[in-house]
C-alpha cells in the first residue's frame, strides 16, 4: 500500500506540473529575450497613450536636445545623455546611433515598460512589460544628481500616463 501511495502522489505531481506547462501561453518560457522596437510600435493597441505621448510629452522629442547639444559634449559626456534620452543605450538591442536606430532615438515607451517585442509578439500579453510603474522607475534617470544639475524632477503622470 505504501508503495501505492508513491506512485499516486507522484502521478498526480506529473499532472499538475503538465497541467502548468499547458496553461502557459506560447513562448512564455524566458528561452528568448524582448527586444527594443519603439514607441510606433505601441501606437496601434495603446492609440490615446502614444497620443498624449507624440503631443505632450518631452520624451518624444528628447534626442532633439541631445543632436543640438552634442557638439558641445565630449564623447562620455554624449553616453550619459543617451543613457537617459534615447531608448535602451547600452542595452542590447538598444539605441546606436541616430543613424543606425533612429526609432530609438527618443526616449521612448520602452525606457519606463522595458523592451516591447515579446509584449507585442504575445498579442500584448502585460507579462512582458513593466505595467505598474512608481517613482523608483523614475529616479534611474531622474535621481538627485541630475535633478540638482538640471532642475528638473519625475513627473510619473505627465505625458503619456
Amino acid at each position: 500500500m505504501h508503495t501505492h501511495r508513491k506512485i499516486l502522489v507522484r502521478a498526480a505531481a506529473t499532472t499538475a506540473a503538465l497541467i502548468c506547462v499547458l496553461l502557459l501561453p506560447a513562448g512564455k518560457a524566458q528561452t528568448q529575450t524582448a527586444t527594443y522596437i519603439g514607441s510606433t510600435a505601441c501606437k496601434d493597441c495603446h492609440e490615446q497613450e502614444y497620443e498624449n505621448y507624440s503631443k505632450f510629452s518631452k520624451k518624444a522629442h528628447s534626442g532633439e536636445s541631445v543632436k543640438a547639444m552634442a557638439k558641445d559634449l565630449t564623447p562620455a559626456e554624449l553616453q550619459e545623455c543617451y543613457a537617459c534620452h534615447a531608448t535602451g543605450y547600452g542595452k542590447p538591442g538598444g539605441f546606436i546611433s541616430f543613424e543606425k536606430t533612429p526609432e530609438l532615438g527618443n526616449a521612448g515607451c520602452e525606457v519606463c515598460h522595458g523592451p516591447g517585442s515579446m509584449h507585442v509578439d504575445e498579442g500584448g500579453d502585460p507579462a512582458f512589460i513593466k505595467v505598474n510603474l512608481d517613482i523608483k522607475d523614475c529616479e534611474t534617470c531622474h535621481n538627485p544628481e541630475r535633478v540638482a544639475s538640471f532642475g528638473f524632477k519625475p513627473m510619473l503622470f505627465g505625458g503619456a500616463h
